[in-house]
């Protein structure tokens, strides 16, 4: 019995998984989310206060994620002290929400090798350096496009991006995120293949601005 015991102790593995190693990465992940269409589909049923009619958000930082060729570290273990109450409320204002600044330092932050509130600051650059489409503010009523139309307007919108560094998601027949791949130092780079998946909905859901 005992030997069975073992044997199937050692067949599971480690109890707790060792974490990635902060700093060990290749490239960055932005991703933005449309507000409108997260609030339809998750955020009105949470009364989120990031979809209150007082507010406008379009598109949002969902995060800066550090990237692999293949894959992503997550939830790395890091001596860096953890952001604080102001850090995460100072990060409103892109993201939404200071819960989910949280979650992405976290998950993706703790994986940077960056201080919390350097990472802050890197997010902020890179979510500031890419021009936001006004189009889709425009809207007036909920509309069905090909999800090739978001990234033809990032693109026109930013000339420099090519088309195997921005990737599109859809979610549910919604058009989900914007994702566009960065070098350390921000500059636009091709997206490994696991992360170059585009949405090819022909008719995918933009909700207007509140």
């Amino acid at each position: 019995m005992r030997i069975l015991f073992a044997l199937l102790l050692a067949l599971a593995g480690p109890v707790a998984a060792k974490g990635d190693s902060p700093g060990d990465f290749d490239y960055y992940v932005l991703s933005l989310s449309w507000s409108p269409n997260w609030c339809a589909q998750t955020g009105d049923a949470r009364k989120e206060d990031q979809c209150d009619p007082r507010h406008d958000y379009g598109w949002v930082l969902h995060g800066l994620w550090p990237q692999k060729e293949r894959g992503y570290p997550s939830y790395c273990r890091t001596a860096k002290r953890p952001p604080s109450r102001a850090m995460t409320n100072g990060m409103i204002d892109i993201m939404g929400s200071s819960g989910l600044a949280w979650h992405q330092w976290k998950k993706h932050g703790s994986c940077s090798g960056l201080s919390a509130r350097d990472y802050y600051r890197l997010s902020r650059k890179a979510y500031e350096q890419i021009k936001r489409p006004t189009i889709f503010r425009r809207l007036t009523k909920p509309i069905l496009l090909p999800a090739k139309v978001v990234e033809q307007a990032f693109m026109e919108t930013n000339p420099k991006l090519l088309q195997n560094q921005i990737s599109i998601t859809c979610k549910s027949g919604y058009i989900q995120e914007v994702r566009l791949c960065l070098t350390r130092d921000l500059k636009p780079r091709k997206c490994g293949a696991d992360v170059i998946r585009d949405c090819t909905l022909p008719k995918a859901m933009m909700t207007p601005v509140r």
